[in-house]
Parts: structure tokens; sequence; C-alpha cells
């Protein structure tokens, strides 16, 4: 099923232009996208190993869950679809913390990605075991001590996406949440 996405200007204003998602990754329209962690009360984050079959970073570990806003949605409820879509998992909107946002812009052969990301947090115990995966999209999962994902992020993105906003997120939320 194709998605569709809603246009924004170069300053994330809505143009009021709806464009497939081949249509914006061919063109290079910018548009939402929304980042998920998972930490659970051990302080771990809970990562996905992106399929074989993804075209950009494939078998490489990467954010909970997330995903592109498609039209009309907010980036909460992006999450809420996501997470359902990826793993499986029921998550509310009281569950779910906004961190922040940023914008990227990836190039990888004949794919513009230009996103306004928005960044969320969900601290919740998850029973691993009871997930249900989205094997087109999700390999593997698994918890990961900070220091560990912390290490890879400042190791030139050892084993990890090169998502380099979403990880440095990640980062200044461990570094709030140490001092609180």
């Amino acid at each position: 099923m194709e998605e569709y996405f809603d246009v924004l200007s170069e300053n994330g204003k809505y143009t009021g232009r709806i464009e497939s998602r081949d249509e914006c990754h061919k063109k290079g329209y910018w548009h939402k996208a929304v980042a998920l962690y998972i930490i659970n009360s051990n302080n771990q984050v809970l990562l996905q190993k992106r399929s074989s079959k993804k075209k950009l970073w494939p078998n490489l570990w990467d954010i909970s869950a997330g995903g592109h806003v498609v039209s009309g949605e907010f980036g909460f409820q992006a999450i809420i679809r996501e997470i359902k879509e990826e793993l499986g998992a029921d998550i509310n909107k009281n569950d779910i913390t906004f961190i922040g946002s940023s914008t990227s812009t990836n190039i990888k052969g004949d794919i513009i990605n230009n996103h306004f990301n928005e960044y969320y947090i969900v601290n919740k115990d998850i029973d691993i075991n009871k997930l249900k995966l989205q094997e087109d999209e999700v390999s593997e999962i698994k918890w990961f001590n900070k220091e560990d994902i912390l290490k890879r992020i400042d190791n030139n993105y050892d084993g990890i996406t090169e998502k380099m906003g979403c990880w440095e997120y990640l980062k200044k939320y461990y570094e709030w949440k140490d001092r609180n």
C-alpha cells in the first residue's frame, strides 16, 4: 500500500501538497519522520536491527521504532502506529514524551530523504519475548546498556545507523536523566 506524506517547505510549513513516498524520495520533498526510544527501568534502550531488505542501513541496529508521518497524522500518532506495526507493542499518548526535533538529509542512490524529525521517549519495561516483529522491517531486537550504545555512537556509529540527529538526542536525554 502506497504511503502519502504532507509536503513541507524548507522551513517546515505545510504546503497543502500531498505526495507519495516514492515521489517525496525521488524529488527530495521535505516531509516528517519520527523516532522513538524505549528505555527500561535498568536504563537500557531497546534497539531494532533493520532487515536485510531495507534500502537504507540494512542489517544495522537502529532506534526502537520509527518512520514517516503519513498525511494527516501528528508525530505522536505515527509513533503509536509505527511501534504497533514494527514490534507489535501497544502504547498510548500518555506513555510518550517528546524530547525534540531536527532536520536531516540522507541521500543514498536514488533516495533523497529530507526530513523534519521528531524524537520521543517511552520509559517502559517491555518483555521483548512477547513482541511480534514485522519481518520486512525488523530482523532482531535487543536491550542495549547505556554505556554500550554511547560507545557505539562515539565510535563512528559502530554497528548502528548513521542517523546522527537521532543518536544525539538519545545522548542528550541520557545526560539530562543523569542530572535529574
